[in-house]
C-alpha cells in the first residue's frame, strides 16, 4: 500500500468539492439538499497562521447536530476514527449526494487506505458518471500508487469541468516524476490560467523545477508565501521531487523547511524520518516517526507505523566494517552470509572503481533483509522500483539470498546492479533520469558475467510484437507511470537494451561521456548529440531495428513455440524420449533464453538420461546454466552429474553458480569444499567449509574438523587450532580430529 506523498492536495481536494456543475440540474438538486460545505469557512483559517481559530472553528463543528458537519469537524482535527464513523452517518442521511461520498474518499486518501478511497469515488460516480471532484480522487488515487491510468482521470475531470485547475496540477506532477519538464510545465501554467491565486501546486511544481535545475526558483517561492505565508506544501512537494529522483540530501533539506513553515504537516514529517533512517540517521528518524505516531492524525500514516517496527528490528543486526565497506546482517544468518557477500562487495568496487574511472569519498554500506516485509518497509513510496533491491546515496538495501524462493533471486547480480547506482548517482550528483541508470544497472549484471542478467521473457517478447517499448525521449515514464501491468519490467529491459547498443556501437566510453553530460544537468537530446552524435529521433531510427533484428527469431517463432513445447512437455510425461529429443532440438534454439521451469533443456536432458547418454544429458543441462538457469535442484544435478563424468573443474563452476543463487545448502557447500581441496584451491574450501557451519549442519565435528584442514592448507595453523578443539569439543573422541592437533601441536 503506497502513502499519501502529497497532503498539499488536500485543499486542492476541498476545493474540488465545493464545485457545482452549473449544466447539471439533478445534481443543484442534490447540492440544495445537502447544503453548503460544512467546512469551508474552518478551511480558511486553518490556512491561515492562526491555528488556534482553525481548531475552534472544526471543534464547533463537532458539536453539531448535523453528521456530515461533525464528519468533516473530525477530518478537520486530524480526528479521523470518529470522521470515518460520522461520515458513515451523514452518508446514511442521504445515500444520492456524491458529495458527501466524494469527501469520505478524500479522508481515506488521507489515512493511507486508498482502496477504500477508490470505493467511495466509485459510488460517487455512479450516482452521477459526471461529477468532475469524484474523477479527479480517482486521479489522485491512482496517482499515489504511480498508475499511468492516472492522467486519463484528470482528463476526463477537465473535460467535466474545464476550470479544475487541480487536473492541471496533477498531470503536471506526473509529467515531473516522469522527467518531462516541457509537459509539466505546459501543465503547471495552464492551471495558473485558470487559477492565478488559487494554484498554489502549480506554482510549487514550477519552483521545483527551477532547483531541479541548480535556480532557486525565488520567483514562484515569493508568490506562493505572499499568497499563503505557511504553504510548507510548496516545500514538501520539491522533497517528493528530489527524494524519487535519489537527490535524497536535497530532499532532506527540503522537508526541514516545510516544517519550519508548518510543524503540523505530517506527512512531510513522515518523509523526513524516512528519509534519515534511509541514510542511517536512526535517532532523529526515530524522533520525527514517534512525534507523527504520537501527534499527527490518527490512525497514522501505515510506513510510520511500519518504519518504527523495522528500527525496533535492527537489535537484530550486526555490522562488519572496512576502511570502504560497512556490510549489515541479521545475526540469525551473518555467519553463512558475510564471507560470500562481503568478497563479492570489495571485487565490485574495485571493478567499478577502474571501469567509472572514479574514486568514492567514503564507505558503502549494504544492508540485508531475510524477511522481505523489512526491505519492502525500507523501500516503501519509490517509485518503479525493483522489487530485489534499491539505493540512497552509498547506502544499498537488498533482500537476503534466504529471503526468497531458492532460485528465484541472483543474489551477486542485485549487489551489482545496486553498486552501479552508488557510482552514477555519485558521479553525477543524482542528475541522471531513470532510465539511464537503470538500464546501465541492468547492462552491469550481464557485464560481470553474461549468465547473470534477466533473460528476454514473454513479456518481452509480447512488448517487441505489439510494439510497446517507448521511444528513448519517454523511456522514464515507463518507470514511473506504466500504462499496462508489466511495463516497468519491460522498460528494465529496454534500458539493458538501450545501453548494450550503445556500448556496443559507440564503445564504454561514450557511456561516460553521458554521465558528464548529465552531471552538467544537461538533457538526454543534448547528452545523445554530445556523446553518441544522434538526435533522440535518430537514435531510435537505429536502435528498434537492430532489437528486431537481434529478437526476430524469438518473436517470430514464439507462437509455434508455445504450441511445439506443450508437446514436448507432454512426450515426456510419457516417457516418449525419441519423441522429446526430436522436437525438443528443433524449436530449442528459436527461444534459447527461455530457462525457466519446464524449458526445452531440462526435457532434452531427461530424455537422454531416459535413454542412458549422460554426456548428451549434460550438455544439455550447461547450455541451460550458461543462459542463466537458476534451479537449484537443477545445478546440482549437473554438478552431480559433471563429478560422475570426472570433470571436477565443470562441477565447480555449477556449484559456485548456485552459490550465487541460494546460500543456505550444506550439501553443496560440503561438495564444493571437498573439491576445491582436491583442485589446489584451499582459500575457497575455507569458505565453503564455513558455509556449512553457517548452515546450521548437525555434524559439527566433521564440520569444523574440514575447516581446520583448509586453514591448515592457507598456513593459517592458529586458527586451525581453534576449529580443531571446536571439533573435539563437540565430539571427544573424534579420531581425525585428534589427529589433526598432534599434527598442529607438532608444528
Amino acid at each position: 500500500m503506497m502513502k499519501s506523498k502529497f497532503p498539499y492536495l488536500i485543499a486542492a481536494l476541498v476545493l474540488i468539492a465545493l464545485y457545482v456543475g452549473d449544466e447539471q440540474r439533478w445534481f443543484r438538486r442534490v447540492h440544495a439538499q445537502s447544503g453548503p460545505m460544512p467546512q469551508a469557512e474552518c478551511d480558511k483559517l486553518r490556512d491561515k497562521p492562526d491555528v488556534a481559530a482553525a481548531k475552534a472553528c472544526y471543534t464547533k463543528l463537532t458539536q453539531s447536530r448535523d453528521p456530515w458537519a461533525i464528519a468533516e469537524g473530525y477530518l478537520g482535527l486530524g480526528n479521523m476514527g470518529s470522521a470515518n464513523t460520522a461520515f458513515q452517518a451523514a452518508i446514511a442521511a442521504n445515500k444520492k449526494d456524491p458529495v458527501r461520498l466524494t469527501r469520505w474518499g478524500q479522508m481515506y486518501i488521507l489515512i493511507d487506505q486508498p482502496k477504500d478511497a477508490r470505493d467511495c469515488f466509485e459510488e460517487s460516480l455512479e450516482l452521477d458518471p459526471d461529477y468532475a471532484p469524484a474523477m479527479m480522487g480517482m486521479a489522485k488515487v491512482l496517482s499515489i500508487g504511480y498508475d499511468g491510468e492516472a492522467t486519463k482521470w484528470a482528463e476526463k475531470a477537465l473535460k467535466a469541468d474545464p476550470k479544475m485547475y487541480q487536473a492541471h496540477e496533477l498531470m503536471a506532477q506526473m509529467h515531473l516524476e516522469d522527467n518531462n519538464e516541457a509537459k509539466a510545465l505546459e501543465d503547471a501554467k495552464n492551471a495558473l490560467q485558470i487559477a492565478p491565486n488559487d494554484a498554489l501546486q502549480a506554482m510549487a511544481i514550477l519552483a521545483t523545477i527551477e532547483q531541479m535545475n541548480d535556480r532557486p526558483g525565488k520567483e514562484w517561492l515569493d508568490k506562493i508565501f505572499k499568497i499563503r505565508s505557511n504553504y510548507g506544501e510548496a516545500y514538501e512537494t520539491m522533497g517528493h521531487f528530489f527524494v524519487i529522483n535519489r537527490r535524497y540530501d536535497e530532499g532532506i533539506a527540503a522537508y526541514r523547511k516545510a516544517l519550519e513553515l508548518k510543524p503540523d504537516l505530517w506527512t512531510a514529517r513522515a518523509e523526513l524520518g524516512v528519509n534519515l533512517m534511509r541514510f542511517g540517521k536512526d535517532e532523529e528518524a526515530r524522533m520525527q516517526l514517534e512525534k507523527t505516531f504520537n501527534e499527527g492524525p490518527a490512525p497514522s500514516l501505515l510506513i510510520v507505523r511500519n518504519s518504527l517496527k523495522l528500527l525496533d528490528s535492527y537489535a537484530n543486526f550486526e555490522t562488519t566494517t572496512t576502511p570502504r565497506t560497512i556490510l549489515k546482517l541479521q545475526k540469525k544468518e551473518a555467519a553463512l552470509l558475510r564471507p560470500y557477500i562481503q568478497e563479492e562487495f570489495e571485487t565490485a568496487l574495485t571493478t567499478y572503481e577502474k571501469k567509472y574511472k572514479f574514486k568514492l569519498d567514503g564507505p558503502v554500506q549494504i544492508e540485508v533483509y531475510p524477511d522481505h516485509e523489512d526491505f519492502a518497509v525500507r523501500t516503501m513510496g519509490m517509485p518503479g522500483l525493483g522489487a530485489l533491491g534499491v539505493t540512497f546515496g552509498k547506502v544499498v538495501a537488498m533482500d537476503s539470498p534466504n529471503g526468497r524462493k531458492p532460485g528465484e533471486f541472483h543474489w551477486a547480480a542485485t549487489m551489482w546492479h545496486e553498486l552501479s547506482h552508488v557510482y552514477v548517482l555519485t558521479m553525477t550528483q543524482s542528475r541522471t533520469p531513470r532510465w539511464f541508470t537503470e538500464g546501465l544497472a541492468v547492462y552491469e549484471e550481464t557485464a560481470v558475467h553474461p549468465e547473470w542478467g534477466d533473460r528476454m521473457t514473454p513479456r518481452e517478447i509480447k512488448a517487441i510484437k505489439e510494439k510497446k517499448l517507448l521511444p528513448i525521449a519517454d523511456l522514464d515514464r515507463g518507470y514511473i507511470h506504466p500504462s499496462y501491468p508489466e511495463q516497468v519490467i519491460v522498460s528494465y529491459y529496454q534500458g539493458g537494451r538501450v545501453l548494450t547498443y550503445i556500448i556496443d556501437k559507440w564503445g564504454f566510453d561514450a557511456v561516460l561521456k553521458m554521465i558528464d553530460g548529465y552531471k552538467n544537468l544537461k538533457d538526454t537530446p543534448t547528452v545523445l548529440k554530445d556523446a553518441l552524435g544522434v538526435t533522440p529521433e535518430e537514435f531510435d531510427a537505429q536502435f528498434f531495428p537492430w532489437l528486431e533484428k537481434d529478437t526476430k527469431t524469438a518473436v517470430d517463432g514464439f507462437d509455434n513455440w508455445t504450441k511445439r513445447l506443450k508437446d514436448v512437455a507432454a512426450s515426456a510425461k510419457e516417457k516418449q524420449w525419441d519423441a522429446v529429443i526430436k522436437d525438443g532440438l528443433e524449436i530449442r534454439d528459436i527461444y534459447p533464453d527461455y530457462i525457466e521451469p519446464a524449458n526445452v533443456y531440462e526435457f532434452l536432458s531427461q530424455a537422454y538420461l531416459g535413454k542412458g547418454d549422460k554426456p548428451k544429458a549434460i550438455t544439455q543441462l550447461e547450455a541451460w546454466a550458461e543462459h542463466g538457469g537458476r534451479t537449484p535442484a537443477t545445478l546440482k544435478q549437473l554438478a552431480d552429474l559433471q563429478m560422475e563424468a570426472g570433470n571436477k573443474k565443470a562441477a565447480v563452476s555449477a556449484l559456485e553458480k548456485l552459490n550465487f543463487i541460494f546460500l543456505k545448502d550444506e550439501v553443496a557447500h560440503q561438495k564444493l569444499g571437498t573439491l576445491y581441496m582436491e583442485l589446489g584451491n584451499p582459500k575457497g574450501a575455507v569458505r565453503e567449509f564455513q558455509g556449512v557451519l553457517g548452515s546450521g549442519t548437525i555434524d559439527q565435528a566433521g564440520a569444523h574438523y574440514n575447516l581446520a584442514t583448509a586453514y591448515r592448507a592457507v598456513k593459517q595453523n592458529d586458527k586451525a587450532l581453534e576449529e580443531v578443539f571446536a571439533s573435539l569439543e563437540a565430539a571427544p573422541g573424534y579420531k581425525p580430529a585428534q589427529k589433526l592437533l598432534l599434527e598442529l601441536s607438532a608444528q
